[in-house]
């Protein structure tokens, strides 16, 4: 295995409740709460708020720990947009010699790189000889405390 950050479960996005959850006005301060404030303001769907394309949207399961720099930790859900571009700099799902791996898209001097966010692992070159295809852009990580 070449990354140390690799999906485990892929999903597809299906949108099954129309059920939106309270959201507050106010913003939440992280000292004492003001019992001013507890009034719902409207209702968020989440479908709403994480999901800008529906049919090019899918959710991954990570495992490993090359993304920790990021974020993404091994156990969270990544929402993935496929319709956005695979731009430098993005977090990206990639299928490399046929595993899916998240890394960082770096392209410098004509060339492409999967970078992890943990010091522990070198940046992967992309050459002509690997199959590699860009599945998708990560534009949420969702994960427990």
């Amino acid at each position: 295995m070449i990354h140390r950050c690799r999906i485990e479960t892929v999903w597809r996005f299906a949108c099954t409740s129309s059920r939106g959850f309270p959201l507050f006005l106010a913003a939440i301060p992280a000292g004492f709460p003001s019992p001013a404030d507890d009034y719902v303001d409207r209702h968020l769907d989440l479908n709403e708020l994480l999901i800008r394309h529906p049919a090019a949207t899918f959710f991954v399961r990570v495992v490993g720990d090359s993304m920790i720099g990021a974020g993404i930790h091994s156990g969270d859900i990544l929402v993935v947009d496929r319709a956005l571009p695979a731009e430098h700099n993005r977090v990206v799902i990639a299928a490399l010699n046929g595993e899916l791996t998240v890394k960082r898209l770096w392209k410098k001097n004509g060339k492409i790189y999967l970078v992890a966010e943990n010091g522990d692992f070198e940046p992967i070159e992309v050459t002509r000889e690997m199959q590699f295809e860009i599945w998708g852009v990560v534009i949420h990580v969702i994960h427990s405390l």
